[in-house]
């Protein structure tokens, strides 16, 4: 098990700075000699870095202690500063800062908590943490000591397993969530112990013939140990790639959350909110589907676009022409600046079939990695895929994935306030690309009804992620019912609905990821009605300068771009839905 940062997006682009000219020149760096922000902020990224390195295992005391030092520590210089001798943009850094320091601790003391949860079950773990301390202080290895210590790891997870096996009479209890968590973290000590014994194997006779064979005997019994977990304790089969374990968090880790994000509303407003954009998506769904011959049943619209799709081995070149299409449209209409570097950089790759398990749809980045079906697929996967990925589908998100969406973002943050990097959130990164299909939208970018209906299904589907990902964590839905509600209200056919709720609660994203697409989109709407369609700046002005400032929780980019006044016991207090939320 990892820790899971608040920091979800980190945009690193290697390349050289473009020397395109842009319609509105970015804010400079603060020239005042009291600030130190960027300098500080980069010096804290670069320790940050390093103490990752020394102390890669995140569920060991080692690691939490130190990292909890780093942060209080960081706290404290930053508390010297002169908050009131700063410029606004470094105030601006001051609070991203001090909002990036105490997130990370709530982090580690939400990890803390699952980590005490789970600890009977791995007896074995404290053994790990001991031979990586003394490796991390390249002490060298007692390797008869060393072997012993491997020898007891075998003798406690045969205990271990017996004392929660659960035909062993008066067997411990277990939550499954706790022995899915558990899982995670063996895979990860698994990995620890693999590059601990490489270290010394071979290099060191006297470890190699005390260790060798004690080793071989923990790896084996931590393997067998992870499938004992899952077949006794959760109840599935190890081969099992359909039943999801999520992980709730629960309602008061949310309000953290979202306080550490800038979302000033309660998990139960954000579910009034999404299904309040839900209701509009499904009237113009209703509009669409009646162009299209289907009167109110716009399950049979979705269906029939969802048989538009091209034959296996032209999905690329479908790709490469929307692509163009969106970084065209943003052009003519002058929204946005697109460098002609970004235009010529931007490169494709095929996603492979264990990829889509997590990622039914294409993603984008740095490349586009695009999903259809390959011919290891079986038939009903293959089709699937081709129907998941259909045209009106593909149009109404490729930009989304490249430009002006992800890419672009990537392309920027490489070459405007990098310093900025820790402050980056998918509230920023996801919604600053569902903020583009909404304006799209909303500029007739889609002119047929079946595109209309594609690009509805996109947004009833960032609308439902709030409703099933919220419902899961305030611990009301199963991951079950997440998947039928995908089927029943967006339209997902079950494979892709599958994958979509395996991703959302498989760990490899946080509790507000998914939520983060609709809010961050209604936040950047709504800083657009009070910059845009009040006048004071252009649509291209605007999108630049979002691009230029860099990733960061939206309100602070609102209090950058509006000259909100700011001191240093800052809270998150902006409102962002109320007064036009229903407009595309």
């Amino acid at each position: 098990m990892r820790i899971c940062p608040r920091v979800l997006w980190v945009f690193f682009v290697s390349a050289a700075l473009s020397g395109a000219l842009v319609h509105a020149a970015p804010a400079a760096p603060s020239t005042d000699s009291n600030a130190r922000m960027p300098s500080l902020i980069e010096q804290f990224s670069a320790d940050r870095m390093s103490l990752n390195r020394a102390y890669p295992l995140s569920i060991s005391p080692s690691h939490m202690a130190r990292f909890t030092r780093f942060y209080q520590d960081e706290l404290v210089t930053l508390s010297a500063v002169d908050f009131n001798a700063l410029s606004q943009e470094d105030r601006v850094d001051y609070l991203l800062l001090k909002n990036c320091l105490t997130a990370n601790l709530h982090q580690l003391a939400i990890q803390k908590h699952q980590i005490e949860e789970m600890q009977p079950l791995l007896p074995f773990a404290a053994g790990i943490e001991e031979l990586l301390d003394k490796k991390r202080l390249m002490q060298r290895p007692d390797a008869e000591k060393d072997a012993a210590l491997l020898a007891e790891m075998v003798k406690q997870i045969d205990a271990a397993r017996k004392q929660f096996d659960p035909k062993t009479e008066g067997h411990a209890k277990i939550d499954p969530v706790v022995a899915n968590r558990a899982v995670i973290a063996t895979h990860e000590l698994s990995e620890a112990l693999h590059d601990w014994f490489g270290q010394y194997n071979g290099y060191d006779p006297t470890f190699s013939w005390w260790v060798d064979v004690p080793y071989k005997d923990a790896d084996k019994e931590l393997t067998a140990y992870s499938g004992f977990l899952k077949e006794k304790l959760i109840g599935i089969a190890a081969d099992d790639k359909t039943t999801i374990i999520g992980d709730p968090v629960g309602r008061d880790a949310l309000l953290n959350q979202l306080s550490d994000d800038m979302i000033p509303y309660t998990p139960e407003e954000l579910i009034s909110i999404a299904q309040t954009e839900y209701d509009w998506c499904m009237k113009e769904m209703l509009k669409a589907s009646h162009e299209m011959g289907y009167g109110d049943n716009w399950q049979a619209a979705v269906e029939k676009v969802k048989q538009m799709h091209v034959p296996p081995g032209e999905q690329p070149e479908l790709i490469r022409k929307l692509v163009v299409e969106g970084s065209d449209f943003v052009k003519k209409n002058d929204l946005v600046t697109v460098p002609p570097l970004a235009d010529e950089t931007w490169t494709m790759i095929m996603m492979t079939p264990q990829r889509q398990l997590v990622n039914p749809f294409f993603t984008g980045g740095n490349e586009i990695s695009v999903s259809y079906p390959t011919d290891t697929m079986t038939y009903e996967q293959r089709e699937m895929s081709m129907r998941g990925n259909n045209i009106p589908f593909a149009h109404a998100t490729a930009f989304h994935e490249m430009i002006p969406g992800h890419f672009l973002q990537f392309y920027m943050n490489a070459r405007y306030r990098t310093y900025r990097r820790p402050f980056s959130t998918p509230f920023w990164g996801e919604g600053n690309a569902l903020w583009w299909e909404m304006l799209f939208y909303e500029k007739g970018f889609e002119s047929t009804p079946e595109e209309r209906v594609g690009a509805l299904v996109w947004r009833m589907h960032r609308s439902a992620r709030v409703l099933f990902t919220m419902n899961f964590h305030l611990g009301k839905w199963t991951p079950q019912q997440c998947v039928k509600f995908l089927i029943d209200n967006v339209g997902f056919d079950s494979e892709n609905a599958l994958a979509e709720v395996r991703r959302s609660f498989d760990g490899s994203v946080g509790p507000l990821y998914q939520c983060s697409y609709l809010m961050g989109a209604l936040q950047f709407r709504a800083m657009h009605h009070e910059l845009v369609d009040s006048h004071k700046m252009t649509d291209r002005q605007f999108h630049d300068a979002i691009l230029h400032e860099g990733a960061m929780p939206i309100e602070m980019l609102r209090a950058d771009l509006e000259n909100v006044k700011l001191t240093a016991d800052f809270q998150t207090s902006w409102k962002f839905y109320g007064d036009h939320p229903t407009h595309p």
